[in-house]
């Protein structure tokens, strides 16, 4: 690999002796990964390799995963980077938690944090870029996730209109990527001297916000994909000096984590609670991880009235939009799924399921304002790609089970043959092997295709 010449002599003061194992890891092969989601119904019965699990993920494994396998369409697996899924641990979220991941894509961490709440709570993922923003509501679509909310902002709006929201805020700054050199050598190519110092500047003023969304008594997850110290020991610095009610949650380093270095930020021994993965110590591309703890008492919250919805882009179904969505929801769902009225609202024609504890959107750019239940056309209801993701053959009453060869021909936007006597037309659940895909119609011995367009797996041509 043909690092900059600055680059090499940067961390030959850094590292050390250490510094030739590190340089060759960087031209070594990359170590991929995958975790499959808890979200789903029996997340184990997957068609992967389950024999080199990671230690530090219980969900993790080491291994690849195929784009167009029936895994990874239906949202059991999600492909992730190692050393990236240490920072969806190190956040240790609960159930019922009020969560910010604030620079989301393209979706690893906010996935992750998802199947952690496991449906209780609330998670704010935002993506200032509106095309990754775009990817990233895909993602949170595919695995099945009911109580979050994609935003496409910039932190100093969010921080105007969210203060003290937060339990805990994921940041996962845009970085040098250093750390992404061997994944992608075309990184190398916007490394320059005064790189890191550029980034550094953005990250302070991503943090100032950040913190300003923090409850008291909230945690602050930091991470970087780039070794450099100033954007990670420095930057933390910065944190506890500018913010003195802060203080380092120690992490647990496992096997092959190497701690953050003193020396690179005025021998501040407390940098010690971070985290470092180098790709000559660890099975991972690189990354730096610290958690803050704010140490202000909590406030005791009071239970204060629920505000007036003065949303002007959402707004609550009608009468006779509810009337269509009660008839959809009594023929389809077991008693065990349920969708309160007072949290639906609709986007246009669209009907979303909002998380009770969401807040208003109004003066705020969304992609996704929760879980998108289906659409409004001319009397009818017909219910969306989301749910069919989210909802398990177990919670429908109404299931159509399809082959991997019938599964195959549908994504690929065919319609299938499908014979039962006695088969009421209508909508249905499709699955296959047990795993939800998508809703279909049922007309006359045929399964109409709903998949989306774009989502759609083309046929590979042979040769």
């Amino acid at each position: 690999m043909d690092l900059p010449e600055g680059f090499v002599s940067k961390y030959q003061k850094i590292l050390g002796d250490e510094a030739p194992a590190f340089f060759s890891s960087l031209a070594g092969e990359v170590r991929k990964g995958f975790r499959l989601n808890t979200l789903k119904e029996n997340p184990e019965e997957v068609d992967f390799d389950l024999t080199y699990p990671i230690e530090y993920v219980p969900t993790g494994y080491y291994g690849t995963v195929s784009g167009r396998s029936l895994e990874h369409q239906t949202g059991y697996v999600y492909s992730q980077e190692p050393s990236a899924m240490y920072v969806g641990e190190a956040a240790d979220v609960t159930p019922g938690e009020r969560v910010l991941d604030l620079c989301a894509a393209p979706g690893g961490k906010s996935t992750q944090v998802a199947a952690k709440l496991a449906g209780k709570g609330l998670l704010v993922a935002n993506e200032i870029d509106r095309k990754r923003a775009a990817i990233l509501s895909e993602n949170i679509e595919r695995v099945g996730a009911s109580n979050v909310i994609v935003l496409n902002e910039d932190p100093q709006t969010l921080s105007k209109y969210l203060p003290g929201f937060f339990d805990k805020i994921l940041i996962d700054a845009p970085c040098s990527g250093e750390g992404m050199f061997r994944k992608n050598p075309q990184a190398i190519n916007y490394w320059h001297s005064k790189y890191a110092d550029e980034c550094a500047q953005r990250q302070r003023k991503i943090l100032e916000d950040a913190v300003k969304m923090l409850r008291q008594g909230g945690q602050l997850i930091y991470s970087t994909c780039t070794f450099a110290p100033e954007e990670d020991e420095q930057i933390v610095a910065w944190l506890l000096k500018q913010y003195e009610y802060l203080k380092i949650v120690p992490l647990k380093k496992w096997h092959g984590m190497d701690a953050g270095i003193p020396r690179l930020a005025d021998n501040d021994q407390r940098l010690l609670g971070t985290v470092r993965l180098f790709p000559h110590h660890f099975n991972g591309e690189g990354h730096f991880i610290a958690k803050l703890q704010d140490q202000r008492p909590q406030e005791i919250l009071k239970k204060s009235k629920k505000k007036k919805n003065r949303n002007r882009v959402l707004r609550k179904p009608t009468s006779s939009e509810r009337s269509l969505w009660n008839d959809f929801e009594q023929m389809m769902f077991t008693s065990d799924v349920s969708f309160p009225e007072a949290e639906l609202r609709c986007w246009g024609e669209r009907l979303y399921w909002s998380p009770e504890s969401s807040p208003d959107l109004t003066d705020l750019r969304f992609m996704r304002p929760g879980l998108e239940l289906g659409v409004f056309k001319k009397k009818r209801f017909e219910p969306s790609y989301a749910l069919a993701l989210y909802l398990g053959p177990r919670r429908a009453v109404r299931v159509l089970n399809f082959k991997h060869k019938e599964w195959e021909s549908y994504v690929q936007g065919n319609t299938i043959a499908y014979s039962d006597n006695g088969l009421e037309n209508g909508w249905y659940l499709l699955c296959c092997e047990n795993k939800s895909f998508c809703f279909g119609k049922f007309v006359n011995g045929t399964v109409k295709n709903f998949f989306p367009k774009g989502l759609r797996l083309h046929p590979i041509l042979k040769k």
